[in-house]
């Protein structure tokens, strides 16, 4: 890889580690320069301003996910699995993740939340469609589930866990609400095939997918 290139590439994934822990609208290109100990001029150089920044940002995580999914779609022995496949990619993500980054994102670098919308109602929506699909054709989710509809409600509710006047930062953890909507929703579509193994791998993943009693 060309030096050029090299520290380009340095200098977004450095942006990428800031933004998830501090959100995007708190780092600022100097500390981007001071944390990898090159000068400002040098990022400038690179990327015109931070909305360049944050939108290369945002293309390498976008492009992380599919891959990462058309992988699970590949290695999952079914439906569910799948599922539970992303939640392991989910887990890291959101360990350190600053739920503040999707609102910092929308109201600050509109472009850059183009590209996430358009991949959230285009590749993800898909995703979701197909994965259902798959689901009621192994007999794992109901045959009456409604594809469209379902698969629009866990769309929308995939942001719900950044939206911090429902789920403020000092009582919620953002990974935990996401793996109870998760959950809710598998338990909410699933057969009594689906069910059943949906208990199995959460007893193989005991502690990471946790077993909600309430509402099941």
């Amino acid at each position: 890889m060309p030096l050029e290139m090299e520290i380009k590439e340095r200098i977004k994934t450095k942006a990428d580690e800031l933004f998830r822990r501090y959100g995007i609208k708190s780092v600022t290109m100097d500390d981007i320069a001071t944390q990898l100990g090159v000068s400002k001029k040098t990022i400038y150089h690179c990327y015109s301003d931070k909305n360049e920044l944050v939108g290369a940002v945002v293309t390498g995580m976008l492009k992380y996910n599919l891959d990462c999914c058309e992988n699970y779609r590949v290695q999952a022995k079914n439906a569910i699995h799948e599922i539970f496949l992303a939640m392991e990619m989910m887990r890291s993500m959101f360990e350190n993740l600053n739920p503040s980054i999707i609102f910092d994102l929308e109201r600050h670098h509109p472009e850059a939340f183009k590209k996430f919308t358009e991949f959230k109602y285009g590749y993800l929506r898909d995703m979701l469609k197909d994965n259902i699909r798959r689901g009621i054709e192994e007999g794992l989710y109901r045959q009456d589930v409604d594809v469209d509809i379902i698969s629009t409600v866990r769309l929308e509710t995939m942001l719900m866990p950044f939206n911090e006047e429902l789920f403020p930062r000092n009582r919620f953890s953002l990974l935990r609400v996401q793996q109870t909507l998760i959950e809710y929703y598998l338990f909410g579509i699933a057969s009594l095939k689906g069910y059943k193994l949906i208990l199995k791998y959460q007893n193989e993943q005991s502690g990471y997918f946790p077993v909600t009693k309430s509402g099941i």
